[in-house]
């Protein structure tokens, strides 16, 4: 006998559920569970509200509002349940799309279906939850909302928490840039300008410019009122806590800036870390400049330089020392990405240009060509918000915001050859 039907009626009972609705009536459904800890943001309100790893653990406030984020591969129509887990009584409006309604719910209640049903478009969706009236105190929604359709449908979100992917799913996907060159050469310096454009700097976002196979170079939003830039060396020794490494594997800082703040960091690899306060500003173009190099005797030194236009001239960040290793610039790349996960929601974006590669002697090359990639949780299609490649004739990368994207992962891009390598006495830098 042929059993080849089998698993399809099996996948067939799987997605196929019946569904009490508020009215008491029952449909039958495909349905979808979305875990609130990896894809719900609060969107709006004075006060922080608290969203954890299974549920949303607070609503306080009546102003507080909450934004659940699917990317739907096709126009779908569906209606929704929410579960509650409280005391409380609310009234909770849901909205999809500009259409509404509002859920009452009792302090004994579990699950409200939706009597009105949604339209999902294709691309991303927002699902809006706010707190119409406060009956009673606090309120908690489960871990979960369903989706419900009577056709099969097909969305992306964040699906599980296996190895922290809620965290890094609210972080939002890490974009990146490798740089095309010719890896048989020896290069010491490495030159990027980057421009931020106006209204793309939430706080959380980092704007690699100069990577390297052992470290990065960059501008970062930190707060509402401050601004690094920051130039960060891996130690050889791999742990994320920088208390474990020993002596002799240990980054040695060689020489910093005025004003530059440096020390040790962990928890993504551990090593020598440096930064500067300072006020950078979107629509503001900014050169970076960096060096590595061998110092002889098995160690390499690394060095990093910043270049505001209105001050004219480069400013050092740091030198650091990395023992146990022998080496020139290795792997020229850019990153861009988001450590702030509550604004996980908000768009970042940012230009890449002019970049070149130069030796010990000061000979100049053009790199023109970059491969887009992106992080796990762009590989698994749990954020599909994300771009990247050429623009405006130069590169770009482009995250969160939950935007329909326009270029796919491992892509390859050229841009526009400027023939203006970068103005620098070498021999002149602090």
């Amino acid at each position: 006998m042929n059993f080849s039907f089998l698993p399809i009626v099996l996948l067939l009972f799987k997605l196929v559920s019946y569904a009490t609705i508020s009215d008491g009536s029952t449909q039958e459904s495909y349905q979808i569970e979305i875990p609130l800890g990896g894809n719900t943001f609060q969107t709006a309100g004075a006060q922080p509200e608290k969203i954890s790893e299974k549920r949303i653990e607070s609503w306080r406030n009546i102003d507080s509002e909450f934004s659940i984020y699917v990317h739907s591969n096709q126009k779908q129509t569906i209606s929704i349940a929410l579960h509650l887990d409280s005391q409380s009584s609310a009234i909770i409006s849901l909205s999809v799309n500009g259409k509404s309604e509002a859920l009452s719910f009792e302090s004994d209640s579990e699950a409200i279906f939706t009597k009105k049903k949604f339209e999902l478009d294709k691309g991303y969706n927002q699902i809006i939850l706010r707190r119409v009236a406060k009956k009673g105190g606090d309120i908690f929604l489960k871990h979960k909302i369903t989706l419900l359709s009577d056709k099969e449908f097909d969305i992306n979100f964040v699906e599980d928490n296996i190895d922290n992917r809620f965290y890094w799913g609210r972080r939002g996907p890490s974009v990146h840039l490798s740089y095309t060159y010719p890896e048989t050469e020896d290069f010491k310096w490495f030159y990027n300008e980057v421009t931020v454009p106006n209204g793309s700097d939430p706080i959380g976002s980092y704007y690699m410019a100069n990577g390297f196979a052992e470290g990065y170079f960059g501008i970062q939003v930190n707060s509402e009122s401050e601004r690094r830039i920051l130039f960060s060396v891996w130690s050889p020794f791999k742990t994320d806590n920088p208390d474990e490494i020993p002596k002799e594997e240990q980054i040695q800082l060689l020489k910093k800036g005025e004003g530059v703040y440096s020390g040790e960091f962990g928890n993504e690899g551990s090593g020598g870390q440096s930064y500067l306060v300072y006020n950078w500003k979107a629509g503001q173009t900014y050169g970076f400049l960096n060096s590595v190099e061998p110092d002889g005797v098995g160690n390499t030194v690394y060095a990093a330089y910043f270049m505001d236009p209105d001050v004219g001239e480069w400013v050092l960040i740091a030198s650091f020392l990395r023992p146990k290793i022998n080496t020139w610039y290795k792997r020229p790349h850019s990153f861009l990405e988001n450590f702030a996960p509550e604004n996980g929601y908000l768009m970042r974006m940012a230009f890449y240009d002019n970049q070149w590669l130069g030796d010990a002697d000061g000979n100049w090359i053009e790199l023109t060509e970059a491969k887009f990639t992106g992080d796990d949780i762009a590989k698994r299609n749990f954020r599909m918000d994300y771009e990247g490649g050429e623009g405006n004739g130069g590169f770009y990368l482009k995250n969160g915001g939950f935007f329909n994207k326009k270029y796919e992962l491992n892509s390859l891009h050229l841009r526009i050859s400027t023939d203006k390598p970068p103005v620098v006495n070498l021999n002149s830098l602090p």
